[in-house]
């Protein structure tokens, strides 16, 4: 009995022993988590950061960022606008037949260069046949009595005869004849000719900017059969504010660019009297020397308008402002290499440079260079999926 219960006591030891082992070791084990927890938390409050970033000089240069000291500069008085390539309006025509007609035969297509008096369409129409007619006849009577002469005639058969002619002359190329055709026809002398077909003819040199028909159709008056340019000079129409009209004149320094990359100098030719009612902008026509055919009708072009004279600015480069949340930002320089965005208010634009009107003074250095990937690190280190240094 004694020995059981001696026994007993050595196993209820034991277990007491081991259960104040492991709870020793679960309360090392929980005070090792809550140390790691801490030491992550304060790892965060160190690398990351909602209101800006650190970068020492090493890390900037790497990244390629760039700072510079904003100051203000001596400007000219330019203004930067989109605009519009047009086809010259004083060179361009648009060809339509005066009467109802079958287009028979096509001489000219979309892009061709073509030359002033070549033909570009035949045509075939029953007016033009019957105009055809009546000028045969009206030429061969006016031959007969020339030949006979007024002493034999008397001067109103004379004068009829001649009218008649006329007449029928002024109505086939009225109707679309050239002249050189009318000549051929009445040289020919001969009735059978009168078939109705003409041919239509370019007014111009230029390129075929246009054209709407196929053989066989047929066409109804006023309908465009082609559209003809020169393209060696085109125009620009840009768009400029009320406030900046006023220093606009044919006397305005002007350039364009397709990519704002490669300029080439235009001019102002003509200014519009009225606004926009809608945009309460002005319309401004430009022109350019296109005769490598540089550019071409249609296209979208950057219009920089530069005004005599100058004043200074609190500019900075374009490239450093971004947008975040929509707003425009600078990323400012402050004390011990900290870089906070900085929102600012942006002006007009000064070729590569905007105007800054609010947001950041003169003195203060910012990021010229670089803003995007700021921007990057600076999102990155928000969602926590970076270091904001």
């Amino acid at each position: 009995m004694t020995s059981k219960l001696v026994k007993n006591g050595v196993a209820v030891a034991m277990l007491m022993a081991l259960m104040g082992i492991l709870s020793t070791n679960i309360g090392h084990a929980e005070d090792g988590d809550g140390h790691d927890d801490h030491s992550e938390e304060g790892h965060n409050d160190e690398e990351h950061s909602e209101e800006g970033l650190t970068l020492s000089e090493e890390e900037r240069r790497a990244a390629g960022i760039v700072l510079q000291t904003v100051t203000k500069q001596v400007v000219s008085k330019r203004t930067r606008v989109p605009g519009e390539v047009q086809a010259n309006g004083y060179k361009t025509a648009k060809i339509a037949p005066r009467i109802t007609a079958q287009v028979v035969t096509r001489h000219a297509t979309l892009g061709q260069h073509i030359a002033q008096g070549e033909s570009l369409v035949t045509l075939s129409s029953v007016e033009m046949a019957d105009a055809q007619g009546e000028l045969i006849v009206a030429d061969q009577e006016w031959k007969r009595v020339q030949t006979l002469g007024k002493e034999v005639l008397s001067g109103r058969r004379y004068t009829e005869a001649e009218v008649n002619r006329q007449r029928a002359m002024a109505k086939v190329l009225a109707y679309g004849m050239s002249r050189q055709e009318v000549n051929r026809l009445i040289a020919a002398d001969d009735a059978s000719l009168a078939t109705g077909e003409f041919s239509v003819i370019a007014p111009l040199n230029g390129t075929i900017l246009l054209e709407n028909f196929v053989i066989g159709e047929l066409i109804e008056p006023g309908h465009v059969l082609f559209e003809i340019s020169d393209e060696s000079t085109l125009w620009v129409e840009a768009r400029v504010s009320g406030e900046s009209i006023g220093s606009i004149d044919q006397q305005t320094t002007v350039r364009i660019s397709p990519d704002q990359k490669t300029w080439r100098d235009a001019a102002v030719i003509q200014l519009s009297h009225r606004l926009n009612e809608a945009t309460r902008t002005q319309a401004v026509r430009i022109e350019f020397d296109n005769a490598d055919d540089w550019l071409h009708a249609g296209q979208f072009v950057d219009v920089e308008l530069s005004a005599p004279g100058s004043e200074e600015k609190l500019a900075v480069p374009a490239e450093a402002i971004v947008l975040m949340k929509g707003d425009s930002v600078v990323f400012k320089l402050e004390e011990g290499d900290e870089i906070h965005p900085e929102e600012v208010k942006v002006g007009r634009s000064f070729g590569d440079d905007r105007e800054i009107l609010s947001g950041i003074s003169e003195g203060e250095r910012i990021a010229v260079k670089g803003a995007f990937h700021l921007k990057s690190l600076l999102l990155k280190s928000e969602l926590g999926e970076g270091h904001a240094h």
